[in-house]
């Protein structure tokens, strides 16, 4: 996975005022913390963080003042419910080599058996791996699976640098049979042929 470099500065103001200014600014209030060390309380560049957050579980290097880096994962943000910018990010400090463990998404491909359609129980699968090997996304394949097929999280092929955390016997997706149109009730058939059944 790419690293993703953000300039970073220091900040000693505080509070919803300090917040508002920041992002007046268009930076991002933000905190760092992890592996036991205080929190280092940062601004971050709101376009290019904005950017760096549409990629799933990117590692970001945080470059404070010019000087210091940081090798960091998104651990959470706070978005503006209406208007949807950036209010704060919370980021976890990580090491190379670091195990993790961080949610991934789950992609379906593939067409199940005609006649047929796939539940899908879980969007994303839970993985231990290396900071610096995070997988983007994982497949999960339904190619030409029949109704009552089941997949289950132990069922998926994962990366070398990753392993599963979690339930391997928790169900991801099961396969079933697709509902046809509703057979008419007595009395409602027309000469000729049955009524057709929508859906609202």
């Amino acid at each position: 996975m790419a690293e993703v470099t953000l300039a970073a500065e220091s900040r000693t103001e505080f509070g919803k005022g300090a917040a508002r200014r920041i992002r007046r600014a268009d930076r991002v209030p933000a905190v760092i913390y992890g592996h036991g060390a205080a929190p280092v309380h940062i601004s971050l560049p709101g376009h290019e963080t904005l950017l760096a957050l549409r990629l799933a579980n990117a590692v970001l290097t945080i470059v404070i003042d010019g000087k210091d880096e940081q090798l960091a994962l998104v651990k959470q943000v706070q978005r503006d419910v209406v208007k949807g910018f950036l209010k704060h990010v919370d980021l976890v400090t990580v090491n190379r080599g670091e195990k993790v463990v961080v949610d991934v998404p789950l992609h379906v491909v593939g067409e199940s058996a005609p006649g047929t359609l796939v539940n899908v129980e879980h969007q994303v699968i839970s993985l231990i791996t290396d900071a610096m090997f995070i997988p983007t996304g994982i497949e999960v394949s339904v190619e030409g699976l029949e109704a009552g097929s089941q997949i289950s999280f132990g069922d998926i092929a994962l990366p070398e640098s990753a392993e599963l955390h979690g339930d391997p016997t928790a169900m991801v997706l099961h396969v079933v049979i697709a509902p046809t149109q509703a057979e008419p009730a007595e009395g409602e058939a027309a000469e000729g042929g049955a009524t057709e059944s929508t859906e609202a």
